[in-house]
């Protein structure tokens, strides 16, 4: 137990010290210092931040069970968003950060009016705070719980521990948001990436060497030959998710994710130049294309050693699989890595929550003569409080009848379509109008509550994404041309154009091609 400890308290310490170190010269008093980390982010930083901010217990623990009880299949959760990169590498984050973008909504007030900007902000705040961080606390908790049974040595229950834990993880999530800003996310982030590859290796990489008795390969061939079904990644019409949803709904979550989500495109926003922003997101697409060792393979691991005994509970999963196959004295540091990566995300999160709040809602709404200083006050007072919220929910995401991650994929459909749909509208489409967004935007919201919660219809639901979004751009044309307005956006074309990377269409091209290869491979 003693290394456990010493390799748990010992890589945490080591990450605070680090950041601490790197920021120690920096003031955290104006706006773009705190919420843009001051416009010094370069390329692995912004990758390294983003895979964090992306990967995290909700991944382990959710892909993994969901990878163990379904297949291979869930894979497309992941090589698929390499695509997105690259088409926000260089179609989207060029217009942004030409126009000088700190926030996303900021764009919808440029493109329509301030109105849909308030909006847009409160829907993307609450996605972020009512279901993602309780989500990622969630799932953080019960592998923390399963390394150090916290349950046994305090003499109570496993529910109270689960709670306790995911109080203890959301204060320290807090702290690294509140007093650090976007820059103490990012270094804290590509450190704890380090940890979380090396140690997420480390799990099917010593469980294919036990099961093929010290060959790697000989581990590979035999857990495939156990069950070579669950190999095959085309998805059948009646799975968790059908082959078919990556031409529907599928894309349209990972451009809207990966291209204009706050949370990930912050990092790009950070950049000290559109070549460091480019370079990150390309980056951050060579890097998912390896993530399913991690958060895949180790669930079709776990179904050779535990066949469909946890087919009801899929999240315990990769607890029980890290117990069986890794040593006690790795213990530590394994539990240290899945920290990393909860706050990580946390942080991230709950940064990105109160970037939009203060210069969104609060600078937009309450007060716009608001100086640089008071902003960043409101910032971290504004991470506390979502950060409470985010605590409390937490514990009503336990025992999710599909696992964890498909339930965080259900409930973002509730905001993520409707939002991509105007951002898209915005940026290629000239002929709608501010009346015809905000008629997609309600439309949008009310069809996917009512078709997926309410009405339950027999519609896989990334299929319904689909339907949803081709729906909401007949609303927005339509009402575009029954209700003309005239409207001048001049700030759409202000800024100065910056250079692109002049790698960034050929690396793009081998990425998608990557991707495709990847689907003929295992096919």
């Amino acid at each position: 137990m003693l290394f456990t400890y010493l390799g748990f308290f010992g890589f945490t310490l080591f990450v605070i010290f680090y950041t601490t170190y790197k920021l120690r010269k920096d003031k955290f008093t104006t706006s773009k210092g705190y919420f843009l980390a001051g416009k010094s982010l370069t390329g692995p930083i912004i990758a390294g931040s983003m895979i964090l901010t992306n990967i995290s217990t909700e991944h382990l623990i959710g892909m993994n069970g969901s990878s163990y009880k379904n297949g291979i299949i869930v894979i497309a959760w992941e090589v698929t968003s390499a695509i997105a990169l690259v088409i926000a590498a260089i179609f989207f984050i060029p217009k942004f950060i030409k126009m000088g973008l700190t926030t996303i909504p900021e764009f919808l007030e440029k493109r329509f009016d301030g109105a849909i900007r308030s909006v847009v902000a409160f829907l993307l705040m609450s996605s972020f705070v009512i279901t993602l961080l309780p989500i990622v606390l969630y799932s953080g908790a019960i592998n923390i719980e399963s390394v150090f049974d916290f349950s046994v040595i305090f003499n109570i229950s496993k529910e109270e521990s689960l709670i306790y834990t995911v109080l203890v993880i959301g204060i320290i999530g807090s702290l690294y948001a509140i007093f650090g800003g976007l820059k103490a996310v990012a270094y804290s982030d590509s450190l704890n990436g380090v940890g979380l590859m090396l140690g997420g290796l480390l799990i099917p990489v010593i469980a294919l060497f036990q099961i093929g008795d010290g060959d790697f390969f000989s581990g590979l061939s035999t857990v495939y030959n156990f069950a070579p079904d669950k190999f095959d990644i085309i998805g059948k019409p009646d799975s968790v998710l059908p082959f078919s949803v990556l031409f529907t709904g599928l894309m349209i979550n990972q451009l809207y994710f990966w291209g204009m989500n706050q949370a990930i495109v912050q990092r790009a926003f950070g950049a000290k130049n559109l070549v460091e922003a480019q370079k990150g997101l390309i980056y951050t697409g060579v890097l998912k294309l390896f993530v399913p060792i991690i958060i895949v393979l180790p669930g079709l691991i776990s179904y050779y050693y535990f066949q469909d005994k946890y087919y009801d509970t899929p999240d315990l999963i990769y607890p029980l699989l890290v117990k069986k196959v890794l040593p006690t004295y790795l213990y530590g540091f394994f539990a240290a890595v899945i920290l990393g990566a909860v706050l990580s995300t946390f942080n991230s999160v709950l940064n990105s929550a109160s970037t939009i709040f203060c210069l969104d809602i609060y600078k937009k709404n309450i007060n716009k003569n608001v100086s640089d200083s008071n902003l960043v006050k409101y910032g971290k007072i504004s991470s506390v409080v979502l950060a409470i919220i985010a605590i409390a929910v937490a514990p009503m995401v336990a025992y999710a009848p599909e696992g964890l991650y498909q339930l965080l994929q259900q409930l973002n459909g509730v905001f993520f379509i409707p939002i991509s749909s105007i951002i898209i509208a915005g940026i290629f489409f000239k002929q709608i109008n501010t009346k015809g967004a905000k008629a997609g935007l309600f439309f949008g919201f009310v069809f996917y509550i009512l078709t997926t919660f309410i009405l339950q219809l027999d519609i896989h639901f990334v299929h319904l994404w689909g339907i949803e979004f081709v729906l909401n751009f007949i609303i927005m044309f339509l009402v575009s041309k029954l209700f003309p307005t005239a409207e001048d956006h001049p700030e759409m074309d202000k800024g100065t154009e910056e250079k692109s990377w002049s790698k960034v269409n050929i690396a793009g091209i081998i990425l998608v091609l990557l991707t495709i290869l990847i689907y003929i491979l295992l096919s």
